[in-house]
């Protein structure tokens, strides 16, 4: 039982995926990465909260942190919006305020249920992107 659950647990976990290779550290590129994040919530996993941006077919972006990582971050505010697009296998982004309104761009991997980025200063995270 347990293992038909689990079984049940990462295909559904697969499908959300949408266009994300099955293939596990496929980096996904171009029009696989804009069907990948386009028209969906990708949650970031960041200092133990995830905080979900949510990424319209329109290439604008929003994201809200809840109370307690508000409260924990740099006083950047609790929400807010940007304009994201793909640049060859880079998933560029520019926020409003957050992250000092620089551009920064991503590489994405797949890795499991999860999706590995590599931003472009070298840092590195995990996210799940749901529907």
């Amino acid at each position: 039982m347990l293992k038909t659950t689990l079984i049940t647990a990462a295909t559904v976990a697969t499908l959300a995926l949408g266009a994300v290779s099955a293939n596990a550290g496929t980096t996904l590129s171009g029009a696989e990465l804009r069907n990948a994040i386009s028209g969906k919530t990708v949650f970031l996993k960041i200092s133990g909260f995830e905080l979900p941006i949510q990424y319209s077919s329109r290439g604008t972006m929003k994201g809200s942190m809840g109370l307690v990582a508000a409260a924990m971050s740099r006083g950047d505010g609790s929400k807010d919006r940007g304009k994201w697009w793909v640049d060859g296998d880079q998933l560029c982004q520019k926020w409003n305020v957050w992250m000092n309104s620089e551009t920064y761009c991503y590489k994405l991997s797949n890795s499991g249920s999860n999706v590995r980025w590599v931003r472009n200063d070298g840092r590195t995270g995990t996210a799940r992107i749901g529907g």
